[in-house]
């Protein structure tokens, strides 16, 4: 049994933009010293608050699967925006990076402020302007080609 294509599309371009947006986090804290772990341990806090940094590994896959989970989501409604406005897959090299900024920025103001998160949200210009970056390429753009791939694949007779 094969799966339906938009959910295909929802599945491999939300994990390629999960995996490729944590290693690029992963990899960004490891030069300011903070260790995988630790990271994992900071998107738990999203839920879990500063117990997080109590949880141990359990905590940090929680962050890791709360990170894929989110990005399930951010597929799943780029799919249910793009099935109703085709134009955002006639180029999804466009469309991809605009939405990684709507995510980056919902996510900053939005999301973190009303989640466990103990830390405030502060804007540093090298560490957001590398993390808006990564949304735009390594997340907006697996969602939006992965959505076109699999709504062109509909459209074909």
């Amino acid at each position: 049994m094969t799966l339906p294509s938009r959910l295909r599309a929802v599945l491999i371009g939300g994990s390629i933009a999960a995996t490729l947006d944590i290693l690029f986090a992963i990899t960004y804290a490891a030069t300011n010293g903070l260790t995988p772990l630790k990271l994992l341990q900071t998107v738990a806090s999203g839920l879990l608050g500063n117990a997080a940094f109590d949880g141990g590994v359990p905590a940090a896959m929680l962050g890791l699967a709360g990170h894929f989970g989110m990005s399930y989501l951010w597929a799943t409604l780029f799919m249910a925006a793009a099935s109703r406005l085709p134009q955002l897959v006639v180029k999804p090299a466009v469309a991809g990076p605009i939405f990684g900024i709507l995510v980056f920025f919902t996510m900053r103001l939005i999301v973190l402020p009303l989640s466990a998160f103990p830390f405030p949200i502060v804007f540093r210009p090298l560490s957001w302007g590398l993390d808006l970056l990564s949304h735009m390429f390594f997340f907006g753009l697996p969602i939006a080609f992965m959505a076109a791939k699999a709504l062109r694949a509909e459209r074909r007779p």
